[in-house]
């Protein structure tokens, strides 16, 4: 007999997509019926992302879509404007979708699997159909933790009720969390400060919305984030969470399967593989910064370039840039992560440090150069330099820049230290530990398979 019909609804936003579609993955190979629910511009990048066979190479994932409530030339990435859209109109938007899959003949939907906090309105969306919720966490649990102690960063005086810090200061939850410093929170580092008041808001409405979920889950693993899951034991990781790299994930952009040869020719542990993400957008200045350290390393590199990343480049300079690239160093403009950091060839990452690129690192146990952008990134840095010691990051001048002497000489500080070479290794054993037959990982997953199977 067919399993349940599990709805998928991840925030529009590629960080939430991709742990999203690869627990998708998951549930389809253990006999579910899945359909993902992006937002109509999401959805469309996703379409056009695919590889050849289109929809066919999802495996089973059936991709559906609704509005997010903004017109169409509108600023997806000022996330205020998102959120502010995304509340007032995607509740209304998914009841009319779950009432018209009976309509079309489709099974009715017994789970929605979605995002904790940013999408917690649709938990009350699902209980009107009588529809059992399971809450995901995409990022590091600390980051949760966070924002679930927030009355208690209030009562302390580190911030007050408009999640503005108090005092400048670094602060810890508790033990074998990472230290953050209260100018780093990430409500407070997600775009404009103008904005801020609106996700802060969408931070402290929605947590009330977590006691409808009959289970939570995180793209995590216990030896990673130990101390965090002991503040809440009933929040269950699952992670790091993966899927066989021939089945997409949600991409927004094509992916360059030339890459694959290119490193293939490179030496073992020879490349810096340098990625910043969906969101990061570098000024000419430190862009050109940041290609002149990849030369004075010395390394060959691979670089994914967006082509939103940066602006302002004359044409002349970019046809010079890849003219003194050529033969060492190469840039595309999306590729499959998965990929590139389980192949033999990558010695360091230069990651934003996004949750999903750094349980990516982890899990192949690749050193790390860690250049935080906005948001959560900060305090993953922060386990990856201060916890786990499995990397160091870039610290910028006076001016805000990251300068090529600095790219230059971290680079060549990570590739030489043995000992962030060795506990790179470790984590990445433990973390395969946890998502093989019996890990704590893969006995957390069993469960919520058991659970969607009721």
């Amino acid at each position: 007999m067919a399993k349940a019909h599990v709805l998928v609804l991840p925030f529009p936003a590629q960080g939430h997509v991709t742990p999203l579609m690869e627990l998708s993955h998951r549930l389809v190979d253990h006999g579910f019926e899945v359909t993902f629910v992006n937002t109509e511009t999401q959805h469309a990048r996703v379409l056009s992302a695919l590889p050849a066979g289109g929809a066919a190479v999802l495996g089973g994932i059936h991709l559906a879509s609704i509005p997010d409530g903004l017109a169409d030339d509108e600023d997806r990435k000022d996330l205020s404007k998102l959120i502010g859209a995304f509340t007032r109109h995607m509740p209304g938007h998914l009841e009319r979708l779950i009432a018209n899959f009976e309509a079309a003949g489709r099974p009715r939907a017994k789970w929605l699997v979605s995002d904790m906090i940013s999408m917690g309105w649709s938990f009350e969306v699902a209980k009107k159909f009588s529809i059992r919720v399971v809450s995901f966490w995409p990022g590091a649990m600390a980051t949760l933790a966070l924002l679930l102690k927030i009355p208690k960063l209030i009562e302390d005086g580190l911030i007050d009720d408009k999640g503005l810090p108090q005092r400048q200061e670094a602060f810890q939850l508790t033990a074998g969390m990472p230290p953050l410093h209260t100018s780093q929170l990430s409500w407070n580092n997600a775009g404009a400060p103008e904005g801020q008041p609106i996700i802060f808001d969408l931070v402290t409405r929605n947590k009330k919305f977590i006691d409808l979920a009959e289970m939570s889950v995180a793209n995590s693993f216990h030896e990673a984030e130990a101390g965090a899951f002991r503040l809440f034991p009933n929040i269950l990781p699952i992670g790091p969470l993966f899927a066989d790299h021939r089945k997409p994930v949600g991409s927004f952009l094509p992916e360059d399967e030339c890459c694959i040869k290119w490193l293939d020719a490179q030496p073992d542990r020879s490349v810096v593989y340098v990625a910043f993400g969906s969101i990061a957008i570098f000024d000419p200045r430190q862009f050109e910064e940041l290609f002149e350290g990849l030369e004075l390393t010395g390394q060959p590199f691979l670089w994914v370039v967006r082509p939103d990343f940066t602006t302002g480049l004359s044409k002349t300079w970019l046809h010079e840039f890849n003219h003194r690239i050529a033969g060492r160093g190469m840039i595309v403009s999306w590729c499959s992560q998965r990929q590139v950091l389980a192949h033999r060839a990558v010695a360091c990452f230069v990651s934003h440090c996004g949750w999903n690129s750094t349980m990516e690192g982890v899990r192949n146990g690749v050193p790390f150069l860690c250049w935080p952008y906005f948001s959560d990134q900060f305090l993953d840095r922060s386990y990856i330099t201060n916890v786990w010691r499995t990397g160091l990051a870039v610290s910028p001048n006076a001016e805000g820049i990251v300068t090529k002497e600095e790219v230059r000489r971290k680079v060549e500080l990570v590739l030489g230290d043995a000992e962030i070479k060795e506990r790179a290794r470790l984590f990445n054993d433990a973390a395969r530990r946890c998502v093989s037959d019996g890990g704590s990982s893969d006995e957390n997953f069993k469960r919520l398979v058991n659970m969607l199977s009721e």
